[in-house]
């Protein structure tokens, strides 16, 4: 890179970190750091910077020693330039196909190279104002930081529409798979911009000589023991017991912890009881391996499917549900919302204590340990997960 797009690039990527972190770049970024960045910039553009290229620009950058450099593609100086250019969001296939030519990069260039010639370097008329701008500079770099400071690291903020679903770029969102079914994790891609999974055998307690588990359980750690975190789906439509999806939050992933179910589920088991069949909010508690029973704590009815026979116009209620908990201690809220657009506001299902430290958070879909229940895709379109410090 020659020394004027080397110039270039620097002030991109400075005005790119200003953009994502809401200050200026003082020193090289963190691991954390960089993998919020490269979501940030995959998230608003759809390009993908890899974490580890942001991590070793931000230290060339900062302190780089002599005679070192750094060589972005083009296509990486595109991307930089389209994020702090709020450019529409696209995809690598589509720039491709229509921008190959990288117009942001170019444009945006171009303008830094004009502004160096507009600049004019001002008379000093006394070295008091300059010292008052250097003290007010330094104050506002203590209280910024500070700011930073107690954002980032007394809370911590994830979200994932699953715009790329790759092994490597869910690793490096921080998730894993459990007990992976080869051919319908093949198929988590399969709708753009959402996650597939699919309502397999399986459970995470025991029934009878069956054995626990879940196929396809994606999992991330959680670091915090107050949190609140959200899934959305859309159009899902449980029909057969007990298919179902949601949250799974756990002690350990070999399921012998304690645990909290919240589900989007299909029931028509009602103990012998004249009961209609219905789509329910369904949350279940379990205390271990020790203990053999579960613990339903909540079963809302959210639809019932006679209904939908004689007014088809309810399915539209289930165009768009999200499912939302949040942990306070020992306390934990559990909340729902569903309708026929997007972002709904959510209702409270039930609040419950429960002594429990989930150390991770699953998204997951079975139909138990049924056989002649049919397997039905389930589509994930967001999911968040904020981690805070307990008051």
């Amino acid at each position: 890179m020659n020394d004027p797009d080397a110039q270039a690039f620097k002030s991109l990527f400075r005005d790119a970190y200003e953009k994502c972190f809401g200050h200026s770049l003082m020193e090289p970024l963190t691991e954390t750091e960089s993998k919020l960045f490269y979501n940030r910039i995959f998230d608003k553009t759809g390009m993908v910077v890899g974490w580890k290229s942001l991590k070793n620009y931000s230290s060339f950058i900062v302190d780089a020693p002599q005679g070192k450099t750094e060589n972005p593609s083009v296509a990486t100086l595109d991307s930089l330039a389209r994020y702090v250019m709020d450019a529409p969001l696209s995809s690598e296939t589509e720039r491709k196909d229509k921008e190959n030519y990288f117009p942001y990069w170019f444009e945006y260039k171009e303008g830094f190279h004009r502004s160096l010639k507009q600049r004019k370097v001002p008379k000093v008329k006394s070295r008091l104002p300059g010292m008052i701008i250097l003290v007010g500079v330094f104050l506002i770099i203590i209280i910024s930081s500070l700011l930073i400071f107690r954002k980032y690291y007394s809370s911590s903020l994830f979200i994932d529409n699953f715009h790329d679903l790759s092994q490597i770029s869910l690793a490096d969102r921080g998730w894993f798979v459990q007990s992976p079914d080869t051919l319908f994790w093949k198929r988590r891609d399969e709708k753009l911009n959402q996650l597939t999974l699919f309502t397999l055998r399986g459970d995470n307690w025991p029934s009878g000589s069956e054995k626990i588990g879940i196929h396809n359980l994606l999992l991330r750690k959680i670091t915090k023991d107050c949190f609140e975190t959200e899934v959305h789906f859309s159009d899902f439509l449980p029909n057969q017991n007990w298919q179902q999806a949601g949250i799974l939050l756990l002690e350990d992933t070999n399921f012998t912890g304690k645990g909290i179910r919240m589900s989007i589920a299909y029931n028509d088991i009602s103990g012998g009881s004249a009961k209609p069949k219905e789509i329910i909010i369904q949350v279940i508690t379990t205390s271990g391996k020790n203990d053999a029973e579960p613990e339903e704590i909540a079963h809302q009815p959210i639809l019932f499917i006679d209904s939908i026979r004689t007014n088809p116009a309810l399915m539209q209620n289930l165009q768009n549900n999200s499912l939302k908990i949040v942990k306070e201690g020992k306390k934990f809220r559990f909340l729902f919302a569903g309708g026929p657009i997007a972002n709904p506001a959510f209702k409270e299902v039930i609040t419950h204590e429960f002594n429990m430290q989930p150390k991770f958070i699953g998204l997951f879909a079975i139909k138990g340990f049924l056989n002649n229940t049919d397997v039905v895709p389930v589509h994930f379109n967001l999911f968040r997960l904020k981690e805070m410090e307990c008051e």
